[in-house]
């Protein structure tokens, strides 16, 4: 029978857990491939202190396993960080952000030792771009950055009736073909009234699970 691509989800996830040490707290992100590995902790939470979620929909479905939630700010050390992307490179470089949790999930991959990248095959491209770049905007500074985005040769279009867990609203730029993601990571940064981006490449995975037809692959920076 051929894999779906929840097939493929859930090994990945299984894979990420060999990745998870002993007593300790596990950065965890937040999708639909998350929620596989939520799952799959729920399974070992004997072994583990607890979790610092990127969301609070990642929050709640720990807590619904009876996994202890802490605050980033009461994590003295993060061994590992496990999380999705939308789109990766080779190079360990991703877009994140499709589910709008891309400040948070960018704070805790910063804090984490190491960020484990869970995904299917489909995710994996040569260029970044096709899937449009997310930018959690302070409401007041849309117009503003949408016309710097542009003037980068992106089509911004608002996420209608979408509020981040930090109350900004989020713009998704289409059109880019992301050649320098690392530059254009900073370059959006510095834009006043830009919360952050959603390119992972200053800090991109250090190990990607992979899932495909045939198994888990394993890809390294």
């Amino acid at each position: 029978m051929a894999m779906t691509q929840d097939d493929m989800k859930r090994a990945v996830a299984q894979a990420a857990i060999t990745y998870v040490p002993n007593d300790c707290i596990v950065g965890v992100g937040t999708g639909s491939t998350a929620n596989f590995f939520i799952d799959e902790l729920a399974k070992i939470k004997g072994k583990i202190r607890g979790a610092v979620a990127s969301s609070e929909a990642s929050a709640k479905r720990l807590q619904g396993h009876g996994i202890e939630v802490l605050s980033l700010n009461d994590a003295d050390d993060l061994p590992v960080y496990v999380d999705g992307a939308d789109e990766i490179t080779k190079h360990m470089h991703m877009v994140k952000g499709g589910g709008g949790a891309l400040t948070r999930e960018k704070i805790v991959a910063a804090a984490s030792k190491k960020f484990i990248c869970v995904c299917d095959e489909s995710k994996l491209v040569d260029v970044l771009g096709k899937f449009p770049l997310p930018i959690e905007v302070i409401p007041m500074a849309r117009s503003y950055i949408a016309r710097e985005v542009v003037k980068l040769g992106g089509q911004p279009k608002l996420r209608e009736g979408f509020i981040t867990d930090n109350g900004n609203i989020i713009l998704d730029v289409h059109n880019l073909q992301i050649m320098n993601p690392v530059e254009l990571e900073t370059l959006l940064n510095h834009l006043p009234g830009v919360v952050t981006n959603g390119l992972f490449a200053r800090r991109g995975a250090d190990v990607l699970l992979l899932g495909t037809p045939n198994g888990v692959k394993t890809l390294t920076a």
